[in-house]
């Protein structure tokens, strides 16, 4: 299994950017999907999530980001997707995704696979 995470950058306050997640290696339609993000000297932290089957439930996202950022999906490219608005420099960190068979929310251990990280650089 891999999960190949991209789309990070610098950007200043107030931009966005898109991180993509391409699977492989797995069934992606049986897979919740997380992002998680961790900032230097802190620990990896809960960014938004989303079900495998839309008939399980809303996207979850971490307080700091509702409203700001949007996480998606599309089964036919095996690829999850963070649209991220209204970057703040807080929101400067390496995000990561993460797969769980049938199984997502706002804990690591719901997941079974994380991919390598992307950088995000939000200047003020």
């Amino acid at each position: 299994v891999q999960l190949q995470a991209s789309g990070g950058g610098l950007v200043q306050a107030g931009g966005s950017l898109r991180l993509s997640c391409a699977a492989s290696g797995l069934i992606f339609n049986r897979y919740g999907m997380g992002w998680f993000r961790q900032a230097p000297g802190k620990e990896r932290e809960f960014v938004a999530s989303i079900s495998w089957d839309v008939g399980h439930g809303d996207p979850d996202y971490a307080t700091s980001v509702e409203g700001r950022f949007t996480i998606s999906r599309n089964n036919a490219e095996n690829t999850v997707y963070l649209q991220m608005n209204s970057l703040r420099p807080e929101d400067t960190a390496v995000y990561y995704c993460a797969a769980g068979l049938r199984s997502w929310g706002t804990m690591s251990r719901f997941y079974n696979y994380w991919g390598q990280g992307t950088q995000v650089t939000v200047s003020s």
